[in-house]
């Protein structure tokens, strides 16, 4: 009998898993879209090298969002749609920093996938990834996030903050696909796997997605100012706060800083930690990100800085990232 009764219970448990799995399929699958990319070779009179990937649709109006990896150096663009359209789209916008780009297509009757809010994942939740694993459209894996706020470095050098760590399994061609919790909200963007290991993941989270959207649609690219400055967010002591007096639970680390960057121009340090730049007050490595918008490029501000007991107002000249 109490065989019998913890079989009873795996499979209830299992039901559950399944149900959940199959609710955010169903919720995001007519959004999701195949990519084909045709790059140029250096013989033109040779046929152009093809290359796949995924993306879905994030607005009605024909916008698909991608890796930009996915579609760098292409010549051409075609999407297939999950009801087996096929179009031609045009790159609207690509940020090599984010990995993330955008697509537009003509199309009628478009479902678009609705967007979660990544802050709120926990490791340990459930989440799902949907994507084009060699050409084998609608491939559905699924996982857990087994850590949030790793860096990862895309193509272009930079460091990718905040991504997503998951164990659903992507291969080559899921780059570009949504990765979906159990509601059927996109929380992530799939990204990467890391090679010859097993169970290696990534998402580029849609937090990080919506504020690089409206840029790619307005400019086709991100200006971002720049302090030269690798870092992470970090909580801080309870001791800390009081003795500084600050109202915030959290501040950015400083890592790294690269040589003549404008932050090591003004006398920043690896170890630092930054609480504010001018009137804003930094408790994550996103409020950072969100203050260095294109409009202080070329202006001055002052970091407030957290050095071992001190606090300092360092002034610095905003750059223009590259």
């Amino acid at each position: 009998m109490v065989s019998f009764a913890s079989n009873h219970l795996d499979d209830d448990v299992l039901d559950a898993y399944s149900r959940a799995v199959t609710r955010a399929v169903d919720a995001v699958a007519g959004t999701v879209v195949n990519i084909t990319v045709t790059h140029k070779r250096d013989d033109a009179r040779a046929p152009g090298a093809q290359a796949n990937g995924s993306g879905f649709v994030f607005a009605a109006d024909g916008l698909i969002l991608t890796n930009s990896h996915v579609v760098e150096g292409a010549s051409k663009v075609e999407v297939t749609l999950a009801d087996g359209r096929d179009c031609g789209a045009d790159v609207v916008g690509r940020d090599p920093d984010t990995d993330l780009a955008v697509l537009r297509i003509t199309a009628t009757d478009l479902v678009a996938a609705t967007l979660g809010d990544s802050r709120v994942l926990r490791p340990g939740q459930l989440v799902v990834a949907i994507g084009n694993p060699y050409g084998f459209q609608h491939t559905v894996t699924a996982g857990v996030v087994s850590a949030l706020g790793r860096s990862l470095r895309s193509r272009s050098g930079r460091l990718i903050e905040n991504v997503i760590q998951t164990d659903a399994a992507l291969n080559p061609g899921n780059s570009g696909g949504p990765l979906v919790a159990s509601d059927g909200r996109v929380v992530g963007v799939n990204t990467a796997i890391i090679a010859g290991s097993n169970g290696l993941s990534f998402a580029v989270p849609i937090a990080t997605a919506m504020l690089v959207v409206p840029a790619l649609l307005r400019d086709g690219r991100v200006r971002r100012g720049y302090l030269g400055i690798a870092g992470q967010s970090v909580p801080l002591l309870r001791r800390v706060t009081r003795f500084h007096r600050l109202a915030q639970v959290g501040a950015v680390l400083v890592t790294q800083v690269e040589k003549n960057a404008p932050a090591d121009l003004a006398g920043v340090r690896d170890g630092d930690l930054l609480v504010a730049l001018d009137e804003i007050v930094l408790e994550s490595l996103d409020d950072l990100h969100r203050a260095l918008t294109d409009d202080r490029i070329g202006t001055r501000a002052t970091l407030g800085v957290l050095r071992g007991t001190s606090r300092l107002d360092v002034s610095v000249n905003i750059g223009e990232r590259k």
